[in-house]
């Protein structure tokens, strides 16, 4: 295989005139010419820095241009690209920190100070930002460099990106993509979603996350596109936006927000020509009122950090809603027995497996934990409960895994529990997801307290909060006698989750469908 830089050189294919904008913000127009530049510098920044091919760069900054085209001068230099949710807490960050062992940790600026810190005594990276001006600029460091770059070769089956999932026993699992998994299966997304250069994609997703760093990005940049790019979601404006644009990629809660608001009407997305929703489910009653209102079909799919998109509903064909479609070109899906592998027929329930060039290698430093998680013939066991329908769309029924998705954001109840568990004047506790129409699931704490305890749902929360990020914090806490128990003295979380099922106002059925792994 010839080894040339396999990710980036495939981007640069898509480039038809260095003068066609990549990306349009608030700022102005950032042109493919522009993006070949200053990720260039930026990558002859982290060369002078020392860095080498493999080496780790950690990256918890908040979502700008700068960061999207650092992210392209890691894959440039051959490092690997770590990002981070911006609403980790410090204590959280340490054990990425610790596992990854990066070379070099890019922050925003106010938080330098505790990640020096951190970084002396732990592993002494590099500790730098991507503002303009200071004494740890990088961007001011790399505008001085050469905007020329000879990319560091790097094969299909080299690292570009580590990105932490959940595990079963609450330790997060950094999930390791390869060049090769994350090129074909943006070729597979642009083929399949019809993407191309006149393409103009609406991008207000995070990008420490498969879905807005990989998904979109990474179609946009194979297909030669061009984007929209806001720091945060706001339906106003991406309805703006909405008339110079042809794609959304949202997760339901961009679709929920944008029915409540008036100005959706079909005249405003007329230009739209595709809609796609991804990282928890979609309601069906979403589904249908979107189409009403707008005469679109909004097209769901089904991926995870540990295998980017495995399935989709059709672009040409019927849209159904409450499934994820069809499983991708080249990506094998099966649903089977869970504890024997016997492969099971369309209509019966098992559990999700995949296999193909869009499947993560393994989990970082833990090979006993990859080598449970993947079968003998090399399918992926992903831990989602689903089933094949009688026209052989992908369904998913549940989970395998005690995962909580909330606004598309996996939380593992066992480090809520934890934390809880702690605190003084705490027996026990358990912690739940149920249905929310606007986030997909809610999280409820179910505390078991010591009779003179004062603790209240809010001290509980505040307390949580300082070790906690926010999105992960219990929107209700309920203070009960004791939790209930099976036979066995196992807690049934299952109880806990059908009284509470229609706290937040969703559905059965959005339980029902909630996946299991890290979906992105």
């Amino acid at each position: 295989m010839t080894k040339t830089n396999a990710l980036f050189d495939g981007f640069c294919a898509a480039i038809e005139d260095r003068s066609n904008p990549f990306i349009h913000d608030g700022d102005g127009v950032v042109t493919y010419g522009d993006m070949l530049d200053r990720s260039a510098q930026y990558a002859n920044a982290l060369i002078d820095m020392g860095l080498k091919p493999g080496d780790r760069v950690t990256v918890q900054a908040a979502k700008s241009v700068e960061a999207l085209l650092f992210y392209l001068a890691v894959i440039r230099a051959g490092c690997v690209y770590q990002p981070l949710n911006t609403a980790y807490t410090m204590s959280e960050i340490t054990y990425f920190v610790e596992n990854a062992e990066p070379s070099l940790i890019i922050v925003d600026a106010d938080a330098i100070a505790p990640m020096q810190e951190l970084s002396t005594k732990t592993i002494g990276a590099q500790v730098m930002t991507l503002d303009p001006k200071g004494a740890h600029s990088l961007t001011q460091k790399a505008s001085l460099l050469a905007t020329h770059f000879d990319n560091v070769a790097r094969c299909e089956d080299d690292l570009a990106a580590i990105l932490y999932t959940s595990g079963t026993t609450g330790r997060s699992k950094g999930a390791m993509l390869s060049h090769g998994n994350l090129l074909s299966n943006a070729a597979v997304l642009c083929d399949i979603w019809r993407f191309t250069s006149q393409d103009v994609l609406i991008h207000a997703l995070p990008i420490f996350h498969t879905h807005g760093l990989f998904v979109a990005t990474n179609v946009v940049l194979l297909s030669g596109a061009s984007m929209r790019f806001f720091k945060a979601y706001d339906p106003d404006a991406v309805l703006d936006a909405m008339p110079s644009s042809t794609v959304l990629m949202g997760v339901p809660t961009f679709y929920t927000r944008l029915l409540s608001n008036p100005r959706l009407t079909r005249q405003q997305a007329a230009n739209m020509r595709l809609f796609i929703s991804g990282s928890a489910p979609l309601l069906a009653e979403t589904h249908r009122q979107f189409s009403e209102r707008t005469g679109k079909a909004i097209l769901e799919r089904y991926g995870m950090t540990e295998t980017n998109m495995n399935s989709s509903n059709p672009y040409g064909g019927d849209r159904k809603p409450g499934t994820v479609g069809f499983p991708l070109p080249g990506t094998d899906i099966r649903i089977t027995q869970p504890e024997s592998g016997q492969v099971l027929e369309n209509g019966e329930v098992g559990m999700v497996e995949v296999r193909g060039p869009n499947v993560f290698s393994g989990y970082w430093r833990m090979p006993e934990k990859t080598k449970e998680e993947f079968r003998t013939d090399g399918y992926f066991i992903t831990g989602d409960l689903g089933m094949m329908d009688e026209d052989g769309y992908l369904v998913i029924v549940g989970r395998g895994k005690d995962l909580i998705i909330t606004g598309g954001l996996n939380v593992y109840p066992k480090e809520i529990e934890s934390e809880i568990d702690d605190m003084e004047g705490v027996v026990e506790s358990a912690v739940i997801g149920v249905p929310h129409a606007d986030f997909g699931e809610g999280i409820i704490a179910v505390i078991v307290a010591e009779k003179d305890s004062t603790l209240t749902s809010d001290s509980v929360r505040q307390a949580l909060g300082k070790n906690l990020a926010k999105f992960k914090l219990p929107r209700i806490c309920y203070f009960v006698d004791a939790l209930p128990r099976n036979t066995m003295g196992k807690v049934q979380k299952n109880t806990l989750r059908e009284a509470h099922m229609h706290e937040f106002g969703g559905s059965v059925d959005t339980a029902a469908k909630q996946p299991s792994g890290e979906v992105t």
